[in-house]
This record gives C-alpha cells, sequence and structure tokens, in this order.
C-alpha cells in the first residue's frame, strides 16, 4: 500500500466536473477540505483543442488531475455519433494526459468506460478479460476511445514514470442525471416514461429492447466515494473495476421502478431495438483490496433517491 496522497493539499482539475458525476465528486472533494479545486467549462475551454488545455493549466497549475469529462449517452446517441464519439473522448484524453505528463502533474485519475470491456465478457466481468474480444457494437467506437487512455497511462507510467491510474465504472445512476429521452442511459428513461404515463393515464408504457439482458448500476455517491479513495490510495498501473458487484435483469429493473413510481399500467417490450451487451457485471474485488472501496447504496434505495429528486425536480418546473 502506498503512501495516502493527502488531497486537501493539492490543486486539483476536474475536467466534466460541472457534470452528473463530477458535481457530485466536487462535493465530496470540498467535504474533505479540499479548497483549491478548478472544474474547466466547456464554453471556455474545449477539451478537444490543445491549445485550450494549454490555457486551461496555464490558469490553474493543476497537481492532481481527475479527467471524468466525455461526450456519453444511450444506444441510440452512440449508434448515431460513433465518429464524434471516438474522436471526441480519444482526443480529449489523449491531450490531457500529455499535458499533464509535460506539466508535471502528481497524480492523473482517469475515468474509463465498462463498454471497453468486449461483447461477450464472462461474468463477472475481470479486469484480465479486457482485451480477450472486440466491444459490443452500439458503443465500441467510444469504448475502444476510452480504453486507448489506458494503454497510454500504461505507456507513459513505463516510459516516463507517470503517475496516471485507471478505473472502470459501471452504469451509474442516481439525483440530476440526464432525463433526456433521447440521450439518457436506462434508469432515468425508464423512471421519466413511467412517470409520464402515470400523470398521463396511459395503460401501457413502451419499452426498448426485450428486457432479458442484464446490468450492474452504481449510485452516483458511491462512485464519487470510489475515485477518491482510488485517487488517495492507489498508485498502479492496471486498471480497476469500480461497481456494487450486484446484477439486475432488466425486466426486473422496470418492474422495480414501475412499483417505486406508482404507476399501475403495463409493460410492453420493443424489441426491434437492440438490447445491447447481454449482460454487465463487474469483479469488483481489485477495488475492495486496492483500495477498500465497497458500494452502499442498494439499488432499491438508490432508485427510491431519484424517483424523489426527479418527482421534486418536475413539482419545480411547473412552479415557473
Amino acid at each position: 500500500m502506498s503512501e495516502k496522497l493527502d488531497l486537501t493539499k493539492e490543486r486539483i482539475l476536474v475536467t466534466g466536473g460541472a457534470g452528473f458525476l463530477g458535481k457530485e465528486l466536487v462535493r465530496q472533494l470540498r467535504e474533505k477540505g479540499c479548497q483549491k479545486i478548478f472544474v474547466p467549462r466547456s464554453a471556455e475551454y474545449d477539451l478537444t483543442q490543445i491549445e485550450a488545455i494549454k490555457r486551461c493549466f496555464n490558469d490553474f497549475n493543476p497537481t492532481v488531475v481527475f479527467h471524468l469529462a466525455a461526450r456519453v449517452g444511450g444506444i441510440g446517441a452512440n449508434q448515431a455519433n460513433p465518429g464524434k464519439f471516438f474522436y471526441d473522448n480519444a482526443i480529449m484524453g489523449i491531450q490531457l494526459i500529455e499535458e499533464s505528463h509535460l506539466r508535471g502533474v502528481k497524480k492523473f485519475i482517469c475515468i474509463g468506460t465498462i463498454c471497453a470491456y468486449p461483447k461477450f465478457t464472462p461474468v463477472p466481468f475481470k479486469e484480465e478479460d479486457l482485451w480477450n474480444g472486440y466491444p459490443e457494437e452500439t458503443n465500441a467506437a467510444y469504448g475502444l476511445a476510452k480504453k486507448m487512455l489506458l494503454v497510454q497511462l500504461q505507456a507513459y507510467r513505463q516510459q516516463y514514470g507517470f503517475n496516471g491510474i485507471y478505473l472502470l465504472p459501471v452504469n451509474m445512476y442516481g439525483p440530476e442525471d440526464n432525463f433526456d429521452l433521447e440521450t439518457s442511459h436506462v434508469i432515468p428513461a425508464m423512471i421519466r416514461k413511467f412517470i409520464e404515463a402515470k400523470e398521463a393515464g396511459h395503460r401501457e408504457v413502451l419499452l426498448w429492447g426485450d428486457g432479458t439482458p442484464t446490468r450492474e448500476f452504481l449510485y452516483r455517491d458511491d462512485a464519487a466515494r470510489a475515485i477518491i479513495m482510488a485517487a488517495e490510495r492507489f498508485d498502479r498501473g492496471y486498471p480497476v473495476n469500480i461497481g456494487s458487484g450486484q446484477e439486475i435483469n432488466i425486466s426486473d429493473l422496470a418492474l422495480l421502478i414501475k412499483e417505486l413510481t406508482g404507476y399501475c399500467g403495463q409493460i410492453a417490450w420493443n424489441d426491434s431495438y437492440p438490447n445491447g451487451q447481454p449482460r454487465r457485471l463487474l469483479d469488483v474485488t481489485r477495488a475492495y483490496d486496492s483500495f477498500s472501496f465497497k458500494s452502499k447504496i442498494s439499488i432499491r434505495e438508490g432508485l427510491k433517491n431519484v424517483i424523489e429528486w426527479y418527482a421534486k425536480f418536475l413539482a419545480e418546473i411547473k412552479v415557473y
């Protein structure tokens, strides 16, 4: 176990710090006592452009970088924008890592994606299986772009001694998620559909796929806590899964959200839409062994929190 990094003494750059996961990460960093935190906004710093990255580093001179910024979306968004998803995610990360190396950044924490895993990875996914096949086709461009950053970090560690770590969080959810049906992931999309159907009195909710795939979900607060624990305690070059270690069938997830939203109608499945990867469940042993992370929030508790947040959000919109 390496010596614990005291983040309260560091100048911290959080790319994507205004996003879904980034907001919670920044909140938890501030709660720990970190005061020198810089969150670059895309309107001012386009991180796909090297000059913007150089200006960002000049403006803040970070000693630790959390790279969360990404071009992301659900199956539909990935299918519609594979070129953009590949280029933007690859170029952002490649240039940020290079500039961090050149500027002598003490530690670089890179957030990858389990979309990088092969389509038919044995369950539970073990980190050593990461290269044993091609990713699921609907999000392969995104997954491979992010996986190249692991290659870069390992190469820079080998050649330059650069301290970069690579974390693979499972599907995340929580308050303030993206509820746009065009770009959202499965949990916020389902919550919105069930709530809207309940309010409109619809007898049926139509969902994508056939309900057979399984997924593992991690509550946003747990994910942010894991990232901070890794930043403080983990200094190795190999990738680490971040998850809950709990698997749920998509059809069972739909039934649970239906129950928690109080919707009384029927569920229908449109199997003309793709299911995505058949199963996703991570082996989370390495995260526990490496920096003692274990998730705390159950899927039922987490979903209840999100549904309550979204209902409150809708009520506030109606007021205005």
